[in-house]
């Protein structure tokens, strides 16, 4: 199959609506719904959600961006430190953008006290998957972390890249991050009253980077610094996600009732 499509999806003057950005409205809004819904619920006010998002929003951009920057191309952005502005150009690290929002969680609980930290990550892991899941569609439109040379039958030519049949590493992606987030939200929304707090933001981190790690294998390597390396720069980041999320389990488990 051979893959050309515009990433512009509509072009308003100089204005240009791309499939990319679409992705990442459609994600947040639907978040924001969601857990409006888990909020109302749990007998929270909802209009508080309106305020996360926009935190979690912020926190994922930067986030990701600076990730992106630290640990993907140090030696070009410190060298136009300029271009680390341009986010329109691409350049979003998923691992930071995780860490984003759990920074910006943490900011967002000092204004607004009451809330209980593991409980909210809790709450909106699994929809955070869901907005990784479709933004991986919007970096397939965009032609972007294309996987490894294959002869598979579904193999995609991303004639924007090269005349090569490739792995379509954004859609496993996708599709992963979604039966993750379908998980993450069946437990909190079923099993919330039998897990303890912070189980599902445990177990979030450890399938999903765990998910990551594997499928970097079948992924181009993205990072200057991991050019040399065994395992590239996102499975170095994962690993550490995980070591991370299989320790706040532990914790969270030992924990008494």
């Amino acid at each position: 199959m051979k893959w050309n499509v515009d990433p512009v999806l509509l072009s308003l003057g100089p204005l240009a609506i791309r499939y990319y950005s679409l992705m990442f409205v459609i994600g947040f809004i639907s978040m924001e719904k969601y857990v409006k819904g888990i909020f109302q619920r749990a007998g929270k006010d909802p209009n508080l959600v309106s305020t996360l998002t926009v935190y979690i929003i912020a926190g994922t951009f930067i986030g990701a961006r600076l990730a992106h920057v630290l640990f993907y191309d140090p030696v070009y952005y410190f060298s136009n430190p300029f271009s680390i502005i341009k986010v329109w150009e691409g350049g979003l690290a998923s691992h930071g953008g995780y860490a984003g929002v759990i920074i910006s969680v943490v900011l967002f609980l000092r204004k607004h006290k009451g809330i209980n930290f593991f409980w909210l990550m809790d709450a909106i892991a699994g929809p955070c998957l869901f907005v990784g899941s479709l933004i991986r569609i919007g970096n397939f439109f965009n032609s972007e972390i294309v996987g490894k040379v294959t002869d598979v039958p579904w193999a995609i030519i991303f004639e924007r890249v090269d005349p090569l049949p490739r792995h379509p590493a954004q859609l496993y992606e996708s599709i992963g991050y979604f039966t993750i987030a379908l998980i993450l939200a069946w437990m909190f929304r079923f099993k919330e009253e039998k897990l303890k707090t912070g189980t599902v933001l445990a177990t979030a981190i450890i399938l999903s980077f765990t998910f990551r790690f594997f499928i970097e294998f079948v992924k181009d390597n993205q990072s200057t610094i991991s050019a040399n390396l065994p395992i590239n720069m996102g499975q170095l980041l994962s690993i550490g996600f995980v070591v991370f999320g299989l320790a706040l389990l532990a914790k969270i488990r030992s924990k008494k009732d």
